[in-house]
């Protein structure tokens, strides 16, 4: 279990069902250790992770990925990535909570998702 976040949030904005966050990894985490030691990339589970804390602590609730209808990684993040952009749309039901959401650094799209979450 690691010991400290893989990244932390710079900023984050929460209006009319969306958020978007500007994160930073933290590139001396010692997940790049084994993930991979010569050419260290952020391993999709963090990414997904990424997406989860910070829909959890925008709506204040903690929350569970269920399903993931569509999730793409596009290219790979390297932890010197300056700052990374994660945009939330998410749509709230009686049971779940559907996301349609993207990471980017820079201009480059690193992941895709459409989910679904459910409160705990």
């Amino acid at each position: 279990m690691l010991k400290e976040p893989i990244f932390r949030i710079l900023s984050v904005s929460h209006e009319d069902n969306s958020v978007n966050a500007v994160l930073e990894i933290d590139q001396v985490n010692e997940i790049f250790n084994g993930h991979f030691p010569d050419q260290p990339v952020v391993p999709g589970a963090c990414m997904l992770q990424m997406v989860k804390e910070v829909l959890a602590d925008a709506l204040r609730v903690s929350l569970r990925l269920v399903k993931a209808d569509n999730i793409k990684f596009l290219s790979l993040i390297q932890p010197s990535a300056r700052s990374l952009q994660l945009n939330i749309a998410y749509q709230l039901t009686d049971s779940d909570i559907k996301v349609n959401c993207t990471l980017s650094s820079g201009e480059n799209i690193c992941m895709k998702l459409q989910g679904m979450f459910v409160v705990l």
